[in-house]
């Protein structure tokens, strides 16, 4: 069905005089009241300095977007800033006029006003000062309560300190100097206020149009999210007595979300996926959050458990962006978890996401959660990189993804249904991997030989640095050592500090920087070799792809049952695992 606006030019008088049919209504999902002194300021002198100059043209303010509600009101989407100003200055002018003796002009603009800011009567226009034509309902600000009364008594508390009173008290001391300063235009300023000052109302179908128009015009602050609607749909749902816990759980929740690198509207998205999988959707068209959420009247946000689920996911991003230990949760203390969550939180794009959450969230209260989330990590990391350094577009995982969430729902050893790698292929590409991979691939090798994570800031190193000599290699063609020296097997992790040091040097330069390196597959190099060249990169590169292939292999590449026969072996102990890990370290294994 095609989307449909009405745009149509207007004085303020002529568009706030709309409210008498269908109320301005500023949404909960708004941000509150924010505008300055500063920005009232420049308002106001430039209304006044158009007065001054009295061209005969008219003065544009700017648009209003929005739409009209179930309940017949405008619920403004943008513009809310600026259409909340106007009504304080038009109060603030109404305020000062019924100072004034009761002349024909004073009589004239009062009755304009009145009709802007209030409801009439439709026979004799008697004014109901108690019904203002626009209402705030910005959720938990204290401040929606204040621009009704002021709208209302024309009045303000001495002491107040918010946006509303603020303003309103700047507007009626600049109306007061200028009425006395320049009484001959004081009434021509309130006529431009009211018929030569234009604003362009954009009026759409339906909510989603509007915040479309918004999210088109609005390059000055933050856009509304889907978040700010979610916000409000619960918000409104609640009974009175459980808003104020709500508002309290969803800022903590935003806070916190920030802190791990993350934000609400993340969250939900990642949800989403959870909820498709529990109902075994498996269509690769992803939803519009929005229009997913919307579903059956908004009932997914209703439930009474979603805060508390997001709370839940949260923690899993804690300790993949934060590095962090959760109280009472085993599986984020043990290093194996995190290297394999560190070396997926480099794949190429976010699908790794969402079999994760689905994962953590349906099964993380099961007793032996640990073990079984540590088999699916590196099952799945497997999976994803063995098929990107192959294919390296989202498309050839994306299939796969959705069927992985909702075997997930069914099981914690669930079927990995994806289409079998040609594994000499995969050693072949894995030498000169996608850049996109090279991150992902090396941590994956640098944690078959350290128990502990890589540190935050490292670079990938080229051992035969990219500024080479043609001297070093006079038997080898420029394009040759070009080509090689972006070889995997020429790139490690390096300590990004210690990089600067060694700079481009070669080998033997930099072994000195290298041996000071916490990367163990860094030190092990360094003390295998004595110098590093064509011949080594070769060499490398073989024994990487190798290596790489049978760890994909032991974590269950082309193995979509891996998990279910995994749990018919016995469990190893955490002693086992780390005999292991020493092995490997050393090179034994």
């Amino acid at each position: 069905m095609a989307t449909s606006i009405e745009v149509n030019k207007q004085s303020v008088k002529q568009l706030l005089e709309t409210g008498k049919v269908n109320k301005f209504i500023i949404p909960e999902y708004q941000r509150p009241y924010a505008w300055t002194d500063e920005q009232i300021q420049t308002l106001f002198e430039d209304l006044t300095e158009y007065t001054e100059n009295d061209n005969g043209s008219t003065y544009f303010l700017g648009t209003i977007v929005s739409y009209e509600n179930d309940s017949g009101e405008q619920e403004i989407i943008d513009g809310q800033q600026r259409i909340t100003s106007l009504f304080l200055l038009l109060r603030a002018l109404y305020f000062k006029l019924k100072s004034m003796k009761e002349t024909k002009e004073v009589a004239n603009f009062k009755a304009q006003i009145e009709s802007a800011l209030w409801e009439q009567d439709e026979l004799t226009a008697e004014v109901n000062f108690e019904k203002a034509l626009i209402e705030s309902r910005v959720i938990s600000d204290e401040g929606n309560k204040i621009f009704g009364q002021i709208l209302v008594n024309g009045t303000t508390k001495e002491t107040a300190k918010d946006n509303y009173s603020l303003n309103y008290k700047l507007f009626t001391e600049l109306i007061e100097n200028y009425a006395s300063n320049e009484p001959e235009l004081f009434f021509w300023f309130i006529r431009n206020v009211l018929n030569k000052a234009i604003l362009l109302p954009i009026t759409a179908d339906s909510q989603d149009t509007a915040l479309t128009i918004f999210s088109t015009l609005n390059d000055r602050g933050l856009a509304l999210s889907d978040a700010d609607i979610f916000k409000a749909k619960i918000y409104n749902n609640l009974s009175v007595d459980m808003r104020a816990v709500f508002i309290e759980q969803w800022q903590q929740l935003d806070d916190e979300a920030k802190d791990a690198g993350e934000s609400i509207q993340k969250l939900f998205y990642y949800y989403m996926f959870y909820l498709r999988a529990l109902e075994n959707d498996r269509n690769t068209t992803t939803p519009g959050l929005r229009k997913y959420y919307s579903r059956n009247n908004f009932e997914q946000l209703y439930k009474t458990d979603i805060i508390t689920n997001l709370n839940s996911m949260l923690n899993l991003w804690r300790v993949v962006n934060n590095r962090v230990e959760i109280e009472d949760e085993n599986w984020s203390k043990n290093i194996e978890i995190k290297q394999i969550l560190d070396g997926l939180s480099s794949y190429p794009n976010e699908f790794w996401k969402y079999p994760v959450v689905i994962y953590y969230l349906n099964h993380h209260k099961l007793p032996n959660f640990e073990n079984l989330f540590l088999r699916f990590l590196k099952n799945l990391l497997a999976v994803l990189a063995a098929r990107y350094i192959v294919t390296p577009t989202i498309n050839v995982v994306k299939r796969g993804i959705l069927n992985l969430n909702s075997e997930i729902i069914n099981s914690p050893t669930p079927i990995f249904n994806f289409n079998k790698l040609d594994e000499q292929e995969l050693k072949i590409k894995i030498k000169t991997a996608h850049r996109n991979t090279v991150r992902m691939i090396l941590k994956i090798l640098a944690y078959q030989k350290q128990e502990e994570l890589l540190p935050d800031k490292w670079e990938i190193e080229h051992i035969l640095p990219r500024k080479w000599q043609s001297s070093y290699f006079p038997n080898n063609s420029e394009e040759e050592v070009k080509e090689l020296v972006e070889h995997l097997g020429n790139k490690i992790p390096f300590e990004k500090k210690l990089n600067i040091i060694a700079s481009n040097g070669y080998f033997k330069k930099k072994q000195d920087s290298y041996n000071k390196s916490k990367v163990q597959i860094l030190l092990n190099l360094s003390s295998e070799h004595k110098d590093w060249g064509m011949n080594e990169i070769r060499e490398r590169d073989i024994r990487i792809s190798d290596e790489l292939l049978n760890v994909f292999n032991d974590w269950g590449l082309n193995q979509p049952d891996f998990l279910s026969k995994s749990e018919e072996q016995p469990t190893p102990t955490p002693e086992d695992l780390r005999a292991i890990r020493e092995l490997k370290r050393k090179g034994l294994i």
